[in-house]
């Protein structure tokens, strides 16, 4: 029954694959050591109850499309990907909807790149978390602070849009190795605050979400790393078809 679905969604995240080759999944982050399990588990419990995100680094190459559309597996089962191009969002801020749509924007960023957003293009992009709709991206930023002024600084997007996005993960390159370095989280709209760091480890996992919400998240990456399949569309089939995830997706 989820068959159209999964083609659509794992289509539109291909779009964003800019260096060809299979699209890894949050397996593939897991076994690359990019992300440890627990972080894993926290940070898709996160997605799927419906957070929006924003994966930040400076350098290109560093991974940020990649982690950015391997959690894009988790977001609810009733929510279409839709590219934030101008035109789209033009629409989707004039316009009302009662269906909760995850509006990506493949890089903040100033060139003429498809759904890159930058200036008013991007302050119509953070408004669209007041309606309720999931939004998630990327920037070449490495803290919070570069990404506060890049996006808030630079860019003017008002502070209570910023909070739109709850998430915030940080990764660091060295040599071959990319590891997400640090997260931040945002609850109801307070200052971002660090709940991870690659050197502490899960420090604050409540602030991701409950722990039986993070528990369901890490028993069904634990089912999943047992199978051979790693493609984000088998991940995205399993996640559709997991009752205990399905309950969170509501």
């Amino acid at each position: 029954m989820f068959s159209h679905s999964i083609e659509k969604h794992c289509r539109e995240l291909d779009r964003c694959n800019q260096r060809g080759g299979r699209m890894l999944s949050v397996a593939d982050l897991i076994e690359a050591d990019t992300m440890p399990l627990a972080l894993a588990a926290a940070v898709t419990a996160c997605v799927a109850s419906g957070a929006s995100f924003m994966v930040g680094a400076n350098p290109g190459g560093a991974g940020k499309t990649t982690v950015m559309c391997a959690l894009l597996n988790f977001i609810p089962a009733d929510v279409d990907i839709v590219p934030a191009t101008p035109k789209i969002l033009c629409q989707a801020t004039t316009t009302s909807s009662a269906r909760r749509c995850c509006y990506l924007c493949h890089e903040i960023g100033s060139g003429p790149y498809y759904a890159y957003l930058w200036g008013q293009a991007l302050r119509q992009y953070c408004s669209l978390g007041d309606k309720g709709h999931i939004l998630a991206t990327n920037l070449h930023a490495d803290t919070l602070a570069e990404t506060e002024e890049q996006v808030c600084g630079v860019n003017q997007v008002p502070r209570n849009h910023f909070h739109n996005f709850p998430l915030l993960l940080f990764l660091r390159v060295s040599h071959s190795s990319r590891v997400i370095q640090q997260v931040y989280v945002s609850n109801d709209s307070a200052p971002h605050a660090l709940a991870y760091d690659a050197s502490q480890g899960l420090f604050k996992p409540k602030m991701f979400a409950t722990s039986e919400k993070r528990q369901i998240c890490q028993q069904f990456l634990e089912n999943f790393l047992a199978q051979p399949d790693r493609t984000i569309e088998a991940m995205r089939r399993a996640a559709l078809n997991a009752p205990a995830l399905a309950e969170m997706f509501r």
